[in-house]
């Protein structure tokens, strides 16, 4: 396997943002290009990213799946600068790992062999999709943090919020269809972990939009695109037992 990246903050970026989530993953790769599919050990959220055969500058690969410690893949990445070109190679069970710019930097990382069994993709069905500024939704889920453990989504035709309550004070946003896109023919409200959230939307760094898809007491999806990148998290609802 040899691949080549000549913009490698993305993939550095992308690689920061799963590790707060899974600290290992199976990485796998093909003509298509690369993908990463891990569940968090809680078996809460599910993390979905692919970087598609254009991103690369160089992909030389059958089909290949390697197992990787994310915090020491990140901490190499973190290496590269403005300006690096990123070359990856497999051999024997290392990756090797060149950045080029100034400097020619190697790198060997041992890889991890992962026994536990591929995750597949729920086929979800939502009943409600908004698309907004990643900005924007990351502003409201930091609004709620400071009220609450948890927020609310809910969406009727035409309209949507993020909430958030705690014992005493609460958090409120609401948003119209004049400032984001909304399809919700009926109402739809559920309920997800702030702490999960917080970490998820570091993918607003990446794209200036996201779109949110959900249902009533429904998993959430979030997908942060680009032409170049796709990066969607799943989160279970939060259902509060009396």
């Amino acid at each position: 396997m040899i691949l080549r990246l000549d913009n490698p903050k993305l993939f550095s970026d992308v690689v920061g943002i799963i590790s707060e989530l899974v600290s290992e993953v199976k990485i796998k790769v093909n003509s298509a290009g690369m993908s990463i599919v891990a569940i968090d050990p809680a078996n809460v959220a599910m993390t979905v990213f692919v970087l598609p055969a254009p991103a690369f500058s160089q992909l030389e690969v059958n089909e290949e799946t390697i197992g990787v410690n994310l915090d020491s893949l990140k901490a190499i990445l973190r290496r590269c600068s403005v300006g690096s070109s990123l070359i990856m190679k497999t051999e024997d069970n290392i990756l090797k790992l060149e950045i080029i710019d100034r400097i020619k930097r190697e790198f060997t990382l041992a890889l991890i062999d992962l026994e536990n069994k591929d995750k597949p993709i729920p086929n979800l069905e939502f009943t409600t999709k908004v698309e907004l500024s990643s900005s924007d939704l990351s502003e409201a889920i930091e609004d709620c943090s400071i009220v609450a453990d948890s927020c609310s989504f809910e969406a009727d035709p035409g309209k949507f919020s993020v909430s958030g309550r705690g014992p005493l004070n609460s958090a409120n946003l609401a948003y119209s269809s004049d400032a984001v896109y909304i399809e919700s023919p009926y109402k739809s409200k559920s309920k997800y972990s702030i702490e999960y959230l917080q970490k998820m939307i570091k993918g607003s760094k990446l794209t200036e939009k996201v779109v949110i898809n959900f249902g009533n007491d429904y998993p959430l999806k979030l997908d942060f695109r680009t032409p170049l990148m796709e990066l969607s998290f799943i989160l279970a609802p939060r259902v509060e037992t009396e």
